[in-house]
């Protein structure tokens, strides 16, 4: 295993701490919003604090960009390696107590994801990723499905939340996926919904409107599981707009497809 992927677990797992003595204790919880529907915590802050203390201590040079605290760079100005964070993947599912959220950290080098982890603190289920090295959990290889029709495919997403400037082209897409798959699930950790691809629990993924830590970590554990993911053109900016497509390499081209007929003049990736 990769030095630095030790330390990220190491990192998950005091995170996961924090996380889980808080769920005990909802009702005391300290909950403020950043934006519509965008919830954060005292939890929240909590997590990313311990998860960066432990970073910064093996790796002081490195740059961080994280959920709440956003951008930092290193003790050395400049540094090609970047920590990308998200502490609490799924915040308004924890507040509520609804078990479905995760821990996803990725360390980029001159913006290429080389090394990813999401974790399930309710199920201790680790997600790893090396670049090269293939996709783990716990220990254990995996691979996307083996899935070939979209007829036959189970599809995760996300409802737009913060910006609703595509809600009629998701909407469009969401009503031809519904016709066309066995079914769609709506978990509320983007994070989770791509390991899950990864591993082979969905065939499919597609949102609007991510954050570069929502999908960072996850990204990586897909292409190295042998799936495929890309933009809603099939470029590879899906870190810079938001919007992701992801799945088993024959599912994967026939969501493209399906996308790309709801595209319209604003939402070209």
């Amino acid at each position: 295993m990769h030095p630095a992927l030790n330390i990220m677990i190491k990192a998950a797992r005091r995170a996961s701490q924090i996380i889980n003595r808080a769920s005990n204790d909802l009702e005391h919880l300290k909950i403020t919003t950043k934006r519509q529907s965008d919830f954060v915590t005292e939890v929240d802050k909590a997590a990313e604090a311990a998860i960066i203390e432990i970073l910064r201590e093996a790796y002081p040079d490195y740059g961080i960009l994280a959920e709440e605290t956003g951008a930092t760079d290193g003790e050395g100005a400049g540094s090609e390696y970047q920590w990308i964070i998200d502490p609490l993947d799924g915040t308004t599912n924890f507040i509520h107590g609804f078990p479905q959220y995760s821990v996803s950290i990725a360390l980029a080098y001159k913006g290429q994801i080389n090394q990813a982890l999401v974790y399930d603190v309710i199920r201790n289920e680790m997600f790893t990723a090396s670049k090269g090295g293939g996709a783990f959990l716990n220990e254990r290889r995996i691979r996307v499905s083996k899935c070939l029709k979209l007829d036959d495919a189970l599809i995760g997403t996300g409802f737009p939340f913060r910006v609703f400037d595509h809600a009629n082209a998701y909407m469009g897409i969401f009503k031809d996926f519904t016709e066309r798959t066995a079914g769609i699930r709506r978990t509320g950790s983007a994070a989770l919904d791509l390991a899950y691809v990864a591993c082979g629990r969905l065939d499919g993924f597609w949102e609007f409107g991510l954050m570069p830590w929502d999908m960072a970590a996850g990204s990586l554990l897909i292409s190295e599981a042998g799936g495929l993911i890309s933009d809603l053109s099939g470029g590879e900016d899906y870190l810079k707009t938001g919007n992701v497509v992801c799945g088993s390499p024959k599912v994967f081209a026939q969501m493209l497809q399906v996308v790309d007929s709801f595209r319209t003049p604003t939402l070209q990736s």
